[in-house]
C-alpha cells in the first residue's frame, strides 16, 4: 500500500539522505559523474540541507510501499506556481506507479493552493525523466544553466505544467 508521509525530523532527514545517495548514485553518476554527485550529494540532500531548506519553507515528503521508504519529494510555493524542487524513485520501485502517486499528490497539493502552475527543473541528458513529464502533460521551456559553485552546474530544461481548473 502506497502512503505519503511529510518529513518533519531528523530522523527523516536522514532517512531522505539515505535515499538520496542510493537514487543519485546510480542514477546521475552516468549523467554527470561521481565528483559532481557527491558535491550535490553533501549540499543540497544531506539532513543538514534538508533541514535548512524546510526552515526556508520547501516541504520534503516520504513515500512508503509497506513502511518500505521507496522515495521521496519536495516542492515549494512560489507566486502562482508549486516549485517541485525533488521527486525521486528507488530504481526497483520505477515503473510501479510511485511516481505517478507523488505526481498526483503534488497536482492535488497545487490545485488546493489555486495556484496556474506546477514547474520543475530536469538535467538535459534525464532523457527518461524528460519523457515522464511530458506525458503527464509538462511542457519544455528551455534551457537554465545554474553555477551551483566548486566549478559544477546544473545543466537543465525548465518545464511546466499549466493547471486549469
Amino acid at each position: 500500500m502506497l502512503q505519503i508521509k511529510l518529513a518533519n525530523n531528523i530522523e527523516d532527514f536522514r532517512n531522505i539522505e539515505d535515499l538520496a545517495k542510493e537514487i543519485w548514485e546510480e542514477h546521475y553518476t552516468p549523467i554527470i559523474g561521481p565528483d559532481q554527485v557527491a558535491y550535490m550529494l553533501n549540499k543540497f540532500q544531506s539532513a543538514v540541507a534538508i533541514k535548512n531548506q524546510i526552515d526556508d519553507e520547501y516541504q520534503y515528503f516520504q513515500v512508503y510501499i509497506d513502511d518500505i521508504s521507496v522515495g521521496y519529494f519536495s516542492f515549494i510555493k512560489r507566486d502562482t506556481s508549486l516549485f517541485l524542487s525533488k521527486i525521486y524513485v528507488l530504481k526497483k520501485y520505477r515503473g510501479k506507479g510511485v511516481g505517478k502517486f507523488m505526481m498526483d499528490f503534488v497536482l492535488q497539493k497545487a490545485m488546493q493552493l489555486n495556484l496556474i502552475s506546477i514547474v520543475l527543473t530536469v538535467n538535459k541528458e534525464n532523457k527518461n525523466s524528460i519523457e515522464a513529464y511530458e506525458k503527464m502533460g509538462f511542457q519544455n521551456m528551455g534551457s537554465l544553466v545554474a553555477d551551483i559553485g566548486n566549478g559544477f552546474v546544473m545543466d537543465d530544461n525548465k518545464m511546466i505544467k499549466s493547471l486549469i481548473y
